[in-house]
């Protein structure tokens, strides 16, 4: 047990570390993916799926794991996309997700640590009220199927192919949106802006 939350907690410490050098402890940097100016954070949440996919489709293939073994929860769709929702106007509005709102909020930002105490407040209320809103969250059940590769009858090569070369499209698209939006500057505005995010951070 006691190995388990060390683990955890060193895991965790090492992915708000990854966070806040990636820049996602600053809401500027967040708020950004919503004007499509800035696609970071696009970019490493598609790499860490495409990563764990494939990641976890050779560890089945070599045997180190057994599919059986895995729990895949239900796929209820309206819940996830009511949920989805939700999460994005908050990080929108809020600029921070539940994850870099501890990041900024360790930065010493208080923005982040405002934001952390609604997320908390909103946690217990909730769980306060969780008996009236669990319809809510098994909202639109898929039954035919609980993985990509089953509801389209295809094998997870097929899908992990189809989702590195989603990724790849997602990098190219990303790139050329960001350096449509920022377009041609000069030494010297470059580097004024790169010292106004320095002190913004």
């Amino acid at each position: 047990m006691l190995s388990t939350i060390v683990s955890g907690l060193l895991l965790g410490a090492g992915f708000g570390f990854v966070l806040e050098r990636a820049g996602f402890g600053s809401p500027c940097k967040l708020t950004a993916q919503f004007r499509l100016t800035d696609w970071s954070v696009f970019k490493v949440m598609f790499t860490a799926i495409v990563v764990a996919a494939v990641g976890l489709m050779i560890l089945e293939r070599t045997g180190v794991i057994q599919a059986e073994d895995l729990f895949v929860p239900p796929a209820f769709l309206g819940a996830a996309a009511l949920g989805g929702a939700l999460v994005g106007i908050g990080f929108a509005v809020g600029g921070y997700c539940p994850g870099t709102s501890v990041v900024g909020f360790v930065s010493g930002r208080i923005d982040a640590a405002i934001f952390l105490i609604g997320l908390l407040l909103g946690t217990w209320l909730f769980a306060s009220f969780f008996d009236s809103l669990e319809p809510l969250t098994e909202m639109g059940e898929y039954m035919k199927a609980q993985t990509l590769p089953e509801a389209f009858n295809v094998t997870d090569i097929t899908v992990n192919v189809i989702m590195i070369i989603a990724a790849i499209g997602v990098f190219v698209l990303g790139t050329f949106m960001e350096k449509r939006s920022v377009g041609p500057v000069s030494a010297k505005e470059a580097v004024y802006g790169s010292l106004a995010d320095q002190k913004r951070n």
